[in-house]
């Protein structure tokens, strides 16, 4: 993955990171910024200083399913305005799963009193998953599969019921990126799909990912996947997690053949169910929250809101979007 431009966003983002690395004792000279969206993800080069570890050494086993390079850690900074309420148990259930031997990232054991917030800022440590290649949609199916398969953890999770609580709260405040039509377009919007959504007729609850996009998944050097990026972790209806994968074919250019793959791998296919049309609506407009609320800081999401409200309003449900500006 490439490193992104420098921009105010991510200059606030390696602030907070050194900072916050000189707190706990470790290295952060030649971190490198991989994602910019949802939350600030930096590559740390492994070196330890000597801080605030838990008993100083690498705790907690081997990565479930994957490789770990060494001491090497991922740095997540989040950017959504819930984060500190969210991500103490974001971090206790891909702990949980790891432990039981579920495919998944596993925190940074050595770092203790995980999450850290720092300057409004909530921090977390992650092993790093060396990765090659690209995984396919049959193996995003087949780990979705295991995952609903899961019992519930025994930890405060939350309940999806509200999936665009983030677009709202973008759209109330975040004025300075959108015109008064436009707020009160996705205001109207937001409201009529919620009552939408609150009609389908789901399936019974499951534990889920909550942002299961084939992105979100990393091939091992041994060939093996692990699912990574579990914030949007909850309770309820598994058609949330398997919408991700079709709306991939809407808007961000996987192919039929791919959905195919991945109906097929999990065992059924959202197309045949009669709630598939609003989903992939509520789906379209969750797609534009992080945009809005990462504008003011960050240029590609001033370059991508404006191309994703535009094919809204216009009802274009085949409007090419993008994760990263195009090449």
């Amino acid at each position: 993955m490439r490193t992104m431009e420098p921009a105010p966003l991510a200059e606030e983002a390696f602030e907070v990171l050194r900072e916050v690395c000189a707190k706990i004792g470790v290295d952060a000279r030649g971190a490198r910024l991989l994602r910019l969206r949802s939350n600030a993800v930096f590559k740390l080069r492994g070196n330890m200083a000597g801080g605030n570890m838990a008993g100083g050494n690498m705790a907690g086993g081997n990565m479930a399913g994957g490789d770990m390079a060494g001491g090497e850690m991922v740095v997540r900074i989040a950017t959504a305005p819930d984060a500190l309420t969210r991500l103490p148990v974001v971090v206790a259930v891909a702990r949980w799963l790891a432990d039981r031997g579920f495919p998944t990232v596993r925190p940074a054991d050595e770092i203790a009193d995980q999450p850290i917030v720092h300057d409004g800022r909530v921090v977390t440590f992650w092993r790093y998953v060396p990765s090659r290649g690209r995984p396919t949609t049959r193996q995003l199916g087949r780990v979705l599969r295991s995952l609903h398969r899961e019992p519930v953890p025994p930890v405060g999770l939350r309940t999806l019921t509200d999936p665009l609580a983030e677009v709202r709260h973008a759209v109330e405040h975040r004025a300075e990126v959108l015109t008064a039509g436009q707020r009160s377009w996705l205001s109207d919007r937001i409201e009529e799909l919620t009552g939408r959504w609150r009609d389908l007729d789901t399936g019974p609850p499951v534990l889920l990912h909550g942002d299961a996009w084939i992105d979100n998944l990393l091939r091992c050097q041994d060939g093996h996947v692990v699912l990574c990026d579990w914030d949007g972790v909850a309770v309820g209806p598994r058609e949330w997690d398997l919408v991700h994968t079709y709306h991939g074919q809407r808007r961000f250019g996987l192919s039929a053949a791919d959905v195919d793959e991945f109906a097929r791998a999990y065992g059924s296919d959202l197309r045949l169910w009669p709630g598939y049309g609003t989903l992939m609506e509520v789906r379209d407009m969750y797609a534009v929250g992080i945009h809005i609320r990462n504008a003011s800081g960050d240029p590609f999401s001033r370059q991508e809101l404006p191309r994703r409200l535009d094919s809204l309003t216009r009802g274009d449900g085949h409007a090419r979007w993008y994760m990263a500006a195009p090449a």
